[in-house]
């Protein structure tokens, strides 16, 4: 929607109005104004394109998902540096079921910038070693389920791991 500099230009052009209205006695007002420049720093700090697209994921909305994503067009100005991992994370996991080259290339750049959560970066290794798998490199996909299971601290990928492992024996 906006820049991210914007955004905080606002909240803090929002902030300096409630304090006009805390000063007026108009307390509710002031409250809710804050509220509302609380909206944009959440938005600083969390896309809302990429909410949005990971609730078109969660809902196996491929299509929608990309749609949300493509409203994001220059990703550079646009978001953080996490907010830009997600982006190319979103960008590799819904390429990695048409495109593994491009997927791969996304997934990279997605583990370079860096994820917040260690469960989505185990994911996106875990797909670099599919990928890695598929186009026989035996040495790196093994590298980086390594790398995938020390970050999966909760077991939340085993089951795929265990598949993953049983496909590396046949290669």
């Amino acid at each position: 929607m906006f820049n991210k500099n914007i955004k905080l230009v606002l909240a803090v052009l929002i902030t300096v109005w409630a304090v006009y209205q805390f000063s007026q006695g108009n307390i509710m007002n002031g409250i809710s104004i804050l509220l509302l420049a609380g909206i944009f720093v959440l938005f600083y700090f969390k896309n809302e394109f990429i909410l949005l697209s990971f609730l078109q994921l969660r809902k196996q909305n491929f299509p929608g998902a990309q749609k949300w994503l493509g409203y994001i067009k220059n990703p550079e100005a646009a978001l953080t540096v996490k907010q830009q991992g997600y982006f190319n994370y979103l960008h590799g996991i819904m390429l990695s079921q048409t495109n593994i080259t491009q997927a791969e290339k996304y997934l990279r750049k997605a583990v370079k910038l860096g994820l917040a959560m260690d469960h989505d970066l185990a994911m996106a290794k875990l797909q670099l070693a599919g990928i890695a798998m598929t186009k026989r490199r035996k040495r790196e996909a093994t590298n980086l389920m390594a790398e995938a299971k020390k970050l999966d601290k909760h077991g939340m990928l085993k089951e795929q791991m265990t598949m993953m492992k049983q496909q590396m024996k046949k290669i």
